[in-house]
């Protein structure tokens, strides 16, 4: 294996040049502000933690962790996902206060990736967790807030997909009993979006016309209220039934909000089986073919940290949103230039210092001579140009020419 040059960094990492932060942390922002005014608090975890505890109890597959080991031998992991840091400072730190919580995050996350894959092994993620309430207002409060999330952050055209986890156990439960395997494989390809192969795999299945016309009409379950009725037709499994209501009751919800009709009920959303619990759902953006933000139920986390706790939750793809939506604005103060010479330095610095108290961005320069000062363009817009670089405005303390501005 080559040594890297000194220009190279490892796949999947990224270096972001400062028009790019300077979009990225407009977005982090506007959404963490937007979450606070819904009641949520940002907290922040650490970068690191122990395999045993977060590490087992995240969502993400294992051979996708960061491991290392530290100088005692212990087993760590850089975080995958937000959401087991949050439940486990949720049942130590903050396990006397008061439920429900609701939290707000921002960090940059890590995911072992394939190199072919083209995927990032560091991305950001801001989200939510509303731990201690397992209501039907509950999941919708949190729909709720990542559609206004991502109006937040600049998204103008989305869709949400919603589901529900118990649901598609209940239907499997009823339709492929006793196939434990099969139904591992049909989840999959629902997972993956395959329903070619999932329609492959139940027409090899030794079921009924019954069973197989039930399985496949799941595929056809996606549009609006409409699909809570034809669900409870498709399916008299007790687990199923309880599902479709209270996602039912979740539609109603947000109709109140007045949100609805960015929502779509799709009951082949199953998120990460292994995970939610409940409701589950995934954010389009219409310029991406990939979600910008998911989430979900997941009742069962928390008492892997010994506070068995009902909790929902979602997270934004902020990378995602950064370089693939082009509704997010840009927003970039130009800087004001301040020039000066030795003698008025003084005078310089404390101007450059009263504007900078104002909110101004504001570089400074100092000059030696006449033939050393800038010469400015003014352009047609609100800014003046100076050997190349654009500026709002101009100001010379010199003590050999008169001052301008």
């Amino acid at each position: 294996m080559s040594k890297p040059k000194g220009f190279e960094k490892p796949a999947g990492v990224r270096d972001y040049l400062p028009r790019a932060v300077a979009k990225l942390r407009k977005i982090e922002n506007d959404v963490l502000y937007c979450m606070s005014r819904w009641g949520y608090r940002q907290m922040i975890t650490p970068t690191l933690e122990y395999y045993d505890t977060v590490g087992v109890a995240s969502s993400t597959s294992d051979q996708k962790l960061y491991k290392l080991l530290n100088n005692r031998g212990q087993a760590l992991v850089l975080r995958s996902e937000m959401t087991a840091p949050v439940a486990r400072v949720v049942s130590s730190l903050l396990k006397d206060e008061p439920l429900p919580l609701r939290l707000s995050y921002h960090a940059n996350v890590f995911r072992a990736i394939e190199e072919e894959a083209g995927r990032e092994a560091e991305f950001f993620q801001t989200g939510v967790e509303l731990v201690g309430d397992d209501s039907p207002e509950a999941d919708a409060e949190v729909v709720a807030l990542a559609i206004s999330s991502l109006q937040a952050a600049g998204v103008k055209s989305f869709k949400i997909a919603m589901g529900h986890v118990g649901f598609l156990d209940g239907l499997f439960q009823e339709a492929v009993a006793g196939l434990p395997e099969a139904q591992e494989e049909l989840k999959n390809h629902l997972l993956n979006r395959d329903y070619v192969a999932f329609r492959e795999t139940l027409r090899q299945l030794e079921l009924t016309d019954a069973q197989k016309n039930e399985l496949d009409g799941l595929l056809r379950l996606r549009g609006g209220k409409e699909i809570c009725s034809q669900a409870l037709e498709l399916s008299s499994h007790p687990l199923a039934r309880t599902s479709i209501e209270h996602l039912c009751k979740v539609w109603e919800v947000l109709v109140s909000y007045g949100v609805s009709q960015h929502v779509l009920i799709d009951l082949t959303m199953i998120g990460d089986f292994s995970y939610y619990t409940g409701m589950t759902f995934e954010g389009y953006a219409s310029e991406l073919g990939f979600p910008v933000c998911s989430g979900g139920r997941y009742d069962n986390l928390l008492q892997q940290f010994g506070r068995p706790t009902p909790s929902t939750g979602f997270s934004l793809k902020t990378n995602r949103i950064l370089d693939g939506v082009s509704g997010v604005p840009e927003e970039e103060e130009l800087p004001v230039l301040i020039q000066y010479d030795a003698s008025r330095r003084k005078e310089g610095l404390e101007e450059a210092a009263r504007l900078r108290a104002e909110g101004h961005v504001v570089v400074t320069r100092l000059t030696s001579e006449a033939g050393d000062l800038m010469t400015v363009k003014r352009l047609d817009t609100n800014a003046v140009e100076a050997e190349g670089e654009t500026y709002g405005e101009i100001y010379t303390f010199v003590s050999f020419v008169s001052e301008h501005g």
